[in-house]
């Protein structure tokens, strides 16, 4: 072997690749990020966490103010374009690009653009672009390369309208209606953005009922309250064929439902970015989904090459692929890792009103045969919610009878994002210290949401006597 250029290359300047090159340059390696875009980033800043919800944000304060009765009076409403709001967005996503680019040149780690590919387990070939080629030897490898938006092979996405949920944000323009083809995480936040623009939604969805994995309460809570937006949501749908034309898009659907609409956003399923990377010769074969398997280190089936983030599948967040690059990280440089992703990952949805959620819901603890309880806070009835206006959700606790011990928390409202992570850290105790008792004994600010926890731990506590 060649003696290696670097200690270790990452591929990939997303989440998953920053957080491994971060902990390894502060670890004393040195390390090199290879970016096949023109920024650092990776579609997390780029084309999928940070726009999504820099959209949604501005869409739901311009919604606040529409909906407020005092500026109803000062004002006649306002309306936003998808260009404008996109402006903003764009500046976000700037300032993003430059503090991750920081973080590189902060810590001597150099980005290099192009496209990388194996020539063996220890070289790479970086294509930069106009024949600018040339080999880079590392003795460790992180592959952290994200994924992209699934399109089968029957629906042109080459057609003006036609889009995916990176392809979305380049619309320049407000279209009058919109139809989403799937209901996951994307699917419903782009349902609820563009709603809150004042667009017809048509929200197909594939399965049987919105975000299955949720607690059903919530799901529920979540599909009442798009409809009352005035999103079309269609369930147990399956496409047939997607017909494009000048002036419109038709879905026709297995059930005989012809769907039209201006323009069609495809959010139907991911891709991991494996392919052209050499890694079959190397014996690490992607799944059908692109996606590659490693075990509880993130090695692959060479242990010098590790994968992180989304092409590795579940959890696909930002905020674990961070993790998951750091641990990586660490056991690259100390041959073991002591610390694992946690189980209890708590998940953000940023549709309006937003949904968030750390441990099991309901129908888990029911089928395992668990005895719970649960404990309720309306947001209608609490302080802050009331002054705020924010008084659609909930916070909800699901707890274990005879310990107290916290089964699940699952919010639905204005900052569940955010409140959630209240619940995590008690969940995240051991023993006795993760109990109800504590939101019944801690004095809260008021008014607070946080006031919430005391609220819906009164409540289930006195569903015990």
């Amino acid at each position: 072997m060649k003696q290696p250029v670097f200690d270790t290359i990452v591929i990939g300047s997303g989440p998953g690749g920053e957080g491994a090159a971060m902990k390894l340059a502060k670890d004393g390696q040195r390390v090199a990020v290879i970016e096949r875009h023109r920024e650092v980033g990776g579609g997390s800043t780029h084309w999928g966490t940070i726009p999504s919800k820099a959209l949604r944000h501005t869409v739901r304060r311009m919604m606040e103010y529409n909906a407020n009765p005092l500026f109803r009076s000062a004002a006649a409403p306002k309306r936003l374009s998808f260009p404008e709001v996109m402006s903003w967005t764009e500046s976000v996503i700037r300032s993003q690009v430059s503090l991750r680019a920081s973080f590189y040149a902060r810590n001597d780690v150099p980005v290099l653009q192009g496209r990388a590919r194996f020539l063996d387990a220890h070289t790479i070939e970086l294509d930069s672009g106009r024949g600018r080629v040339r080999q880079l030897t590392a003795k460790n490898f992180v592959i952290a390369t994200g994924s992209r938006p699934y399109r089968p092979e029957d629906v042109d996405f080459n057609h003006p309208r036609i889009f995916d949920s990176d392809t979305i944000l380049s619309l320049d323009y407000t279209p009058r209606s919109i139809i989403i083809y799937g209901a996951g995480t994307i699917g419903c936040e782009y349902a609820s953005i563009f709603r809150g623009l004042g667009v017809k939604v048509d929200l197909i969805n594939t399965r049987d009922r919105l975000l299955s994995f949720l607690d059903d309460e919530i799901s529920d809570a979540l599909s009442y309250h798009l409809r009352e937006l005035g999103v079309v949501i269609r369930h147990n749908e399956s496409y047939v064929k997607v017909e494009p034309s000048s002036r419109d898009v038709v879905v026709h659907l297995a059930s005989g439902k012809r769907v039209r609409g201006e323009i069609l956003l495809w959010a139907n399923g991911r891709t991991g970015n494996s392919q052209d990377m050499g890694l079959e010769d190397l014996g690490i074969i992607p799944n059908e989904r692109g996606q590659l398997t490693v075990n509880e280190n993130y090695q692959t089936a060479q242990p010098h090459i590790y994968a992180v983030g989304d092409i590795i599948g579940y959890p696909s967040l930002a905020s674990a692929a961070y993790d998951q690059g750091r641990f990586a990280a660490t056991h690259i440089t100390k041959g073991v890792c002591d610390v694992k992703l946690g189980q209890d990952i708590p998940t953000g949805i940023y549709t309006i009103p937003e949904i968030s959620s750390v441990g099991k819901p309901e129908r888990e603890l029911t089928a395992a045969q668990i005895p719970y309880e649960i404990g309720h806070a309306f947001f209608k009835d609490l302080a802050r919610a009331q002054i705020s206006g924010q008084t659609v959700g909930m916070l909800k606790l699901l707890f274990h009878t005879e310990t107290l011990e916290l089964l699940g928390i699952h919010c639905f409202g204005d900052q569940a994002a955010e409140i959630v992570h209240i619940g995590q850290a008690i969940m995240s105790q051991k023993g006795e210290a993760n109990n109800l008792m504590y939101f019944i004994n801690t004095t809260f600010n008021y008014p607070t949401m946080a006031e919430a926890y005391r609220v819906a731990a009164l409540n289930g506590y006195n569903r015990l006597f």
